[in-house]
């Protein structure tokens, strides 16, 4: 699933390591001695799954680096004039909205660009070099003012706490119905079998991944905000427009596996509910009729 973005599949295996971890330290066996304690298996469920959404999130800037080969520029000696003029923009984009100017890298690949951290003083924008060579310095400028915006709205930390707390409800109910079926169909009645532990597994899969619709509709709603975001900072809306009609245009460069969450633009071939983006088309809709700049 080339939609699951690499922040969702991070925080996904670090909940399977504490999952299992707790199993291997007897949790499973204590939550369940006296039956199904829901006020502990709450708390457990929320230590896992803001667990695991907290650490995605702490690791996201070097992750992003590692998937990409994103190259940060050294803002004190830019190698190119594009490359300066890059920083300079970011840096005063950043300046407009607020936040501590964040690092600023550049890829290699078709036309995309994203921003992720954990704070919005210490971000990282980055832009592929299809980007870059497809692209008119305003048309850029406009991508790099979407990114921003991301940032300065707080994007990663909401997505992290939303994620957090679908992860909570994806520990919380897989355990129920595991302890249920353990029960009900295996018919143990001493702590939890095979059966509790083989159903956590499989509903954790099933739920996660109709957890992963109501983060995907949170990451198509923030595209909206970030578009309105960069028209502000441009003073003018005509620059994310034509940026957004060019990407339309153009075959959009891909993020390695999923972190397309993170981008300027997404792989429209997946289903509607799991997109990370709304269709180019409605975002520049979304644009021509919002309140003039």
């Amino acid at each position: 699933m080339k939609r699951i973005f690499l922040f969702l599949l991070t925080n996904v295996a670090v909940m399977v390591v504490l999952s299992a971890s707790m199993n291997v330290l007897g949790v499973g066996r204590y939550l369940t001695a006296n039956g199904l304690d829901l006020t502990q298996l709450l708390i457990f469920s929320a230590l896992i799954g803001f667990t695991g959404s907290i650490i995605s999130l702490l690791i996201s800037k070097w992750m992003a680096k590692q998937s990409t080969g994103a190259r940060v520029i050294d803002p004190q000696a830019p190698a190119t004039p594009q490359e300066a003029w890059l920083v300079d923009t970011v840096h005063q984009l950043a300046d407009r909205a607020g936040i501590g100017r964040p690092e600023v890298a550049i890829y290699d690949g078709a036309p995309n660009a994203f921003a992720t951290g954990a704070f919005k003083n210490d971000a990282l924008v980055a832009v592929s070099t299809g980007l870059l060579s497809s692209m008119t310095e305003e048309e850029v400028a406009a991508v790099l003012g979407h990114e921003i915006a991301h940032v300065a709205n707080g994007d990663m930390i909401t997505l992290t706490l939303i994620q957090g707390v679908v992860n909570t409800f994806v520990v919380f109910f897989a355990r129920i119905v595991g302890y249920f079926v353990d029960r009900a169909i295996f018919k143990n009645d001493r702590g939890v079998g095979a059966g509790y532990y083989i159903t956590v597994i499989v509903c954790e899969i099933v739920f996660g991944v109709l957890a992963s619709i109501i983060v995907a509709w949170f990451s198509r709603h923030r595209e909206y905000r970030a578009d309105a975001g960069s028209a502000s900072l441009l003073g003018s809306r005509e620059p994310m427009i034509r940026a957004l009609a060019r990407l339309g245009g153009v075959q959009a460069g891909e993020l390695p596996k999923a972190f397309q969450a993170s981008g300027i633009s997404g792989n429209r071939s997946i289903s509607a509910m799991f997109a990370s983006h709304p269709p180019i088309e409605a975002r520049i809709h979304a644009l021509q009729v919002a309140p003039h700049v």
